[in-house]
Formats: C-alpha cells, sequence, structure tokens
C-alpha cells in the first residue's frame, strides 16, 4: 500500500490519539494502547501526524476555528481536522490527496454525516490559506506553538532569548549517543558509524549528534551496551558529580536509568538507584543489563528513608528530580497543553522535599548534584538557592565541567540544569 492509500487510516487513528490527549491522556498512554491492540496502521505515520499535530497544536486550532462557520463540540471532528492540516502543511502528501482521505477517515470514525463538513472545511483551507497568517499571527498560542502561561513563564526568565527557546520547543529533537569508554572511544566507534553509512559529529567528552535520528538497533553495538541513545544535555550529570573509584553513589530518582549508567561507565562506584513505580524499575535493571554494569535497584519513594535507607551516608548524591520536564517538551510535545500553570509550584515544592530529606544522607564533604530537565526558574535556581540558605552546612560550587547551570534547547541538546552542593563537615 503506498503512502497516500494508507492516509485515511492513519489520520483516522491519529485523530483519535490526538483527541484522547486533548481531554487529558498523555501520548506515551495512547501509543501504548495502540502496541496492545494490534492496530495495523503504520507506527511511522502515527507518530508522524500526531507528534507533528501536537507540536503544532496551537497553530491547527487556531486555524480550525477560523475556517469553521459552526461551533464543534465534537473533539474527535476537530482533532481528525487538526491532523489533516498538519498532513498538508507537512508537505508529504498532495494537497487534495488529504482532503480525499480525510473524508474517508469520517467513515473510518463512523462520522458519515460530517464527510460534507470535513471536504467544506479543508478545501476553504487550501482557498484561503495566505490570509490566515495576519490573524494568527495575533494569536500568541498559535504563533508559538506554546500554552499563553508557558510562553509568559519563558519571556519571564529569558527576555533576550525567549523567542529562540519557545522555537526549540517546536522543533525535532536531535539524536544523540553516549560511547561506552569502557568498550571503546568515542573516534573508534565514530568510524564504526561511518562503515555503517551513518554521519555524526562528536559532542562533550563522549557524545555523538546523528545527522539523522534512526532505529537503535541500526546501531552497531548498540545490544552489546557499546553505546546508549542519551541527549548531551543530560550526559553532564556523571562529570559534574566529580566521581572517584569507591565512592558511595545514590541516583535518588534513577528511571529510566541512563544516568545510571553513565555514572557506572564513569568510575568504580557503589552505586544505588531507586525508583517508586516497579516498571521503571524494570527499566533500570535491563539498562544495566545490556551495559553489563551492576547496581543496587530498589522500588522506592526516596523521601521515605524507612523504605530503603541502610544509615550508611553517600559521598556522592543524584537528584534528578520531577520536574514540568518544560526543557524536553519537544520530545513529548503532548506536556505543553497538559500541564497546568499551578503545576510548576507543585514540582517545586516536591523538589525542596526531596532535597531536604536526601541531604540527611549525604555524607560530611559529600557533595549533591540537583538536575531537572525544566527550563523554568521556580524549579530550578529558585529552588537551589532556598536549599541552600536553609541548610546547614550547604556550599554551592561551581560545575567541574565549566559551563553554566541552565542548558537551554537547541540544535544539539535539550535544556538542562545542574547545580551542584556541597556538605561542609
Amino acid at each position: 500500500m503506498n503512502r497516500s492509500a494508507a492516509l485515511a487510516p492513519a489520520l483516522a487513528e491519529s485523530a483519535r490519539i490526538v483527541a484522547r490527549v486533548a481531554q487529558g491522556r498523555s501520548l506515551a498512554t495512547e501509543f501504548e494502547r495502540i502496541a496492545d491492540s494490534g492496530a495495523e496502521t503504520p507506527r511511522a505515520a502515527l507518530m508522524d501526524l500526531s507528534y507533528g499535530t501536537l507540536r503544532r497544536y496551537g497553530r491547527v486550532q487556531a486555524i480550525v476555528r477560523a475556517l469553521s462557520r459552526r461551533v464543534s463540540e465534537d473533539t474527535l471532528l476537530d482533532a481528525l481536522l487538526w491532523c489533516s492540516i498538519q498532513a498538508i502543511e507537512s508537505g508529504r502528501y498532495a494537497e487534495h490527496t488529504v482532503v480525499h482521505q480525510a473524508v474517508g477517515a469520517c467513515g473510518l470514525l463512523e462520522k458519515w454525516n460530517a464527510k460534507g463538513y470535513v471536504n467544506a472545511v479543508l478545501r476553504r483551507y487550501l482557498r484561503e490559506r495566505s490570509t490566515f497568517a495576519a490573524r494568527i499571527e495575533k494569536n500568541l498560542e498559535a504563533r508559538y506553538q506554546h500554552p499563553s502561561w508557558w510562553i509568559e513563564e519563558v519571556k519571564t526568565a529569558y527576555p533576550q532569548q525567549w523567542e529562540a527557546v519557545l522555537a526549540a520547543g517546536n522543533i525535532h529533537p536531535p539524536m544523540c549517543l553516549r560511547i561506552n569508554r569502557r568498550r571503546q572511544d568515542v573516534a573508534g566507534y565514530q568510524m564504526r558509524l561511518r562503515e555503517a553509512g551513518i554521519a555524526a559529529q562528536t559532542i562533550g567528552d563522549c557524545g555523538l549528534v546523528l545527522e539523522k535520528p534512526l532505529p537503535t538497533e541500526r546501531l552497531p553495538g548498540f545490544a552489546e551496551g557499546d553505546v546508549s541513545v542519551q541527549d548531551a544535555g543530560a550526559q553532564r550529570a556523571a562529570p559534574c558529580l566529580d566521581l572517584a573509584a569507591g565512592q558511595r553513589v545514590l541516583d535518588a530518582c534513577a528511571a529510566p536509568g541512563g544516568k545510571s549508567g553513565h555514572i557506572l561507565e564513569s568510575a568504580d562506584v557503589a552505586l544505588t538507584c531507586l525508583d517508586e513505580r516497579p516498571e521503571r524499575v524494570a527499566l533500570i535493571e535491563r539498562m544495566l543489563q545490556r551495559l553489563h554494569l551492576s547496581a543496587s535497584v530498589q522500588k522506592a519513594d526516596c523521601t521515605k528513608l524507612e523504605e530503603w535507607w541502610d544509615g550508611r551516608h553517600y559521598d556522592r548524591i543524584l537528584a534528578d528530580v520531577p520536574c514540568s520536564a518544560s526543557g524536553v517538551a519537544r520530545r513529548h510535545p503532548d506536556l505543553k497543553w497538559l500541564r497546568r500553570a499551578e503545576d510548576v509550584g507543585a514540582f517545586a515544592d516536591r523538589q525542596s522535599k526531596i532535597l531536604d530529606v536526601l541531604w540527611r544522607v549525604l555524607a560530611p564533604n559529600g557533595k549533591l548534584l540537583y538536575a531537572t530537565c525544566s527550563v523554568f526558574p521556580r524549579e530550578n535556581e529558585d529552588v537551589v538557592q532556598a536549599f541552600v540558605a536553609r541548610s546547614v552546612g550547604a556550599l554551592r560550587l561551581p560545575l567541574p565541567d565549566g559551563e553554566t547551570s541552565q542548558w537551554l534547547p537547541g540544535a544539539k541538546h535539550d535544556g538542562f540544569y545542574f547545580a551542584l552542593v556541597a556538605k561542609q563537615a
């Protein structure tokens, strides 16, 4: 079946996915549902349409509202129009083919009476889309593809960079590799990629950014543990912990395990990994097995010491805390629309509690690395400054890699924040 012929079922299933996200479901949960159902629609087409639509959610919503001559109360029908406009704007399909296939998708969605409506809205879009540009420019959510509260949060935090930060949140994320230097150096692995016809550029001490993303099964030595997929921003964690052989190290919120693996690749330490959800603990264990590394992996809430702590203090602690994930939203475009402004404060409260508890298990002269994948200062600098001010013996240190605490998302890495705090004896 060619791509155009398969478009109707892809539009129908993508509309179901996007409609459920609009009603509060997560994109990851929806793809798990599809995998369990054994649906025949190609996953690549579904990801292209659903992820693309949600990256441009503010825009496609504004266009449909402007095009439609009636107020719709049918989220599924709206989602079909959103996905169809994304298909047109992607340039991957002939425009009138999208219209024809969208009408066909109405039948697959049991929206037979809506065929004429869908046809009329999309044909009007093709005739009049040049007139929409000025109207959409006035709608901030449509223009920047983020909720208005998110736009204001970023604009306040980065008055000179806010538009670039928002723009970076709408592009396809890079695919970065972390080379396991216990098994091979970066130059050697880059040569293996080149021999496999895969282009990549070096980044950092052990990273390679691929010119084009590809499935992990195409990566030489992936199954054997020679390489892992990890964003260059996330790769800052292990070097910033200032690791040395023999240390006791805690990764307090470890799943899915990428930073844990990097810690063990970097130094011969005794590592404890915690996560409170059993399915996420399983992810850590599978990752360590693939890398041929070992750690003590426990299902536990790091703030409940009675569940896991043996009374011995740690030399190093990585507190990669739960956060808004605003620095990696382009990887999870539904997050922008599922998050609410009040969530940021709730995360900050949780982060502060985690820091206060972990401080109790850090050894004198030990170091704690606070990390988020957020760009919101309320979860980052504000939390760390308040923690240092109230914690006896807390001393903020420069990061060992010489970089700033906050990395904003860009072409080669996502947005991450790191802060290193020492416990003075």
